[in-house]
């Protein structure tokens, strides 16, 4: 049997190294990809894959939010998602899982690793790189140390360069100085800016500060 796999990264150069991967292993047909949280989801709605080999942290809202995208479109005809992830912090672990992703291994994972990965989750496994599953056993049996991660809908809605903006914001910069940090123009910083008071819900700089600060962001 041949399980078709969409591929969900935000950097191409990933995504084509694992496409390369993947393109000799047995019984695996990598039929997409996508680089955004939008993209991702359409594609997936579209093309219906088996698994979704599923980056975790992408601007929009990261592999939580095409999870979500996802599972609210297709339901129980939802494809098996695995995380494939730089990141083994504990916190991105649960919240993934608990989002509905059945496996998750990390990007130090070989080729013909993943591909088993993958074909094991497709079949109905749980598949996690070493020591993680045991974040998972701890944090559904209560016995976690890390807490559940809280959602912030307003925060993950912001895309890589607008949190560049509001952590720079958050620090006192002016328009100006963070157009210079960032080699930007002044009127994208004031786009920028637009964008993430109108994402936040805040009417001013002043309150916009306070709700960085509040959420420890600068």
């Amino acid at each position: 049997m041949t399980y078709r796999v969409f591929l969900v990264d935000d950097h191409g150069v990933f995504r084509s190294g694992v496409r390369a991967e993947l393109a000799g292993a047995e019984g695996l047909d990598v039929i997409g990809d996508a680089g955004t949280v939008p993209e991702s989801i359409a594609g997936i709605v579209e093309m219906r894959p088996d698994v979704v080999l599923l980056d975790v942290h992408m601007p929009g809202g990261g592999g939580v939010a095409v999870l979500r995208g996802v599972l609210d479109a297709l339901g129980s005809d939802a494809p098996v998602f695995l995380a494939l992830s730089v990141s083994d912090a504990a916190t991105d672990v649960i919240a993934t899982i608990r989002a509905g992703a059945r496996g998750y291994v990390t990007k130090t994972i070989d080729g013909a690793e993943l591909a088993d990965a993958v074909r094991r989750v497709a079949e109905g496994d749980a598949v996690f790189s070493p020591r993680l599953a045991g974040f998972v056993l701890d944090s559904f049996t209560g016995r976690s140390p890390v807490p559940e991660p809280q959602l912030d809908p307003e925060l993950d809605s912001l895309t890589r360069r607008e949190m560049e903006v509001l952590r720079l914001l958050a620090r006192g910069y002016t328009y100006r100085e963070i157009a210079e940090e960032l080699f930007i123009s002044v009127k994208t910083v004031e786009t920028h800016a637009s964008n993430v008071l109108r994402k936040t819900q805040q009417s001013n700089r002043n309150a916009l500060t306070r709700w960085a600060v509040n959420r420890q962001i600068g």
